[in-house]
């Protein structure tokens, strides 16, 4: 680790795609039982942490900023926090934030700023803590900071903040298309319970424990793109369509012109195409950017977080 006294520190964490996401019932602290397979893709949020007498953030980046909370509730202050109160760190941080990852678009943005910020600021203040104690912290703030901090190709269950590493051969290719909206987490889970009370109830019993299709699992192992498209699911992609129906003509754009499959990442609205090879993802990127949506390709599995 860096040691205290370093002037500034950098470190980036990367976004996520969920290639597969159960949702059971809720479970006694308020959240939903998940169970889901994470990708990390090589779009990453850059964190740069330098010595300050209080916790502030400022962002730059190559998406739109405006309307990202600045004080305490932003969740990479709420990290820098609480590794001072872990460590008894007496002095604060400033940390300059550049944001590539989608905001409030499904894929974790937010997560890896709290994950790079956790490994920057122990870094800059010297404080040694163990990649478990970071995890413990990660943990505390939020589902996806763990799956952000550890990177690769993972199974989260609970939250999604208990995680058991899964096997991934090769890379995977991934168009995504960018939203110029967000949508609130909470609120699609709020129409997915609503859209559960509305149909037969048998259908999702309260006991209801959700797993990862074993095929998934062969997929990623085998590094086969033709095999993972044939199984990626996502049971927030129906209730966000229901509050964003616009988004089902992005996934039928992309399904026509060459996707082997596309998916609500996370709750959405962010949409990540699968495609077979790096060629089929150019080709897929011009015909979405003729159609005037912003389109970034991106590579998984990738690490974690990590100083730079």
């Amino acid at each position: 680790m860096t040691t205290a006294g370093t002037s500034v520190v950098h470190a980036r964490a990367p976004g996520k795609v969920n290639v597969f996401l159960k949702v059971g019932a809720v479970m006694e602290d308020g959240y939903h039982d998940l169970a889901t397979a994470y990708q990390a893709v090589s779009l990453f949020e850059e964190v740069r942490a330098s010595p300050a007498t209080d916790f502030s953030v400022e962002f730059s980046g190559s998406i739109d900023i405006s309307g990202l909370a600045v004080d305490g509730t932003n969740l990479a202050i709420k990290a820098a926090r609480a590794l001072a109160r872990k460590a008894g760190y007496r002095g604060g941080v400033h940390l300059d934030i550049e944001k590539n990852v989608p905001i409030a678009g499904g894929m974790g943005g937010g997560s890896a700023d709290a994950a790079a910020t956790l490994l920057a600021c122990d870094a800059l203040w010297g404080t040694s803590a163990t990649k478990d104690e970071l995890l413990a912290i990660a943990a505390t703030l939020g589902a996806d900071v763990p799956f952000s901090f550890t990177g690769g190709t993972a199974i989260g269950t609970g939250r999604g903040d208990q995680l058991s590493p899964a096997l991934a051969k090769g890379k995977f290719q991934w168009v995504l298309a960018l939203a110029d909206f967000g949508m609130s987490t909470p609120e699609v889970y709020q129409e997915l319970d609503r859209h559960r009370d509305r149909h037969a109830q048998d259908i999702f019993p309260a006991e209801h424990q959700p797993s990862v299709d074993a095929n998934v699992l062969q997929a990623l192992r085998a590094g086969d793109p033709h095999m993972l498209a044939d199984v990626l699911h996502n049971d927030l992609q129906a209730p966000a369509l229901h509050l964003a129906p616009g988004l089902g003509k992005v996934l039928q754009l992309g399904e026509e012109n060459g996707a082997l499959a596309g998916i609500l990442s996370g709750s959405g609205p962010t949409v990540a195409f699968l495609v077979a090879d790096a060629d089929s993802a150019l080709e897929l990127q011009v015909a979405l950017s003729a159609s005037r949506l912003r389109v970034v390709r991106a590579t998984g599995p990738v690490h974690g977080a990590r100083l730079i």
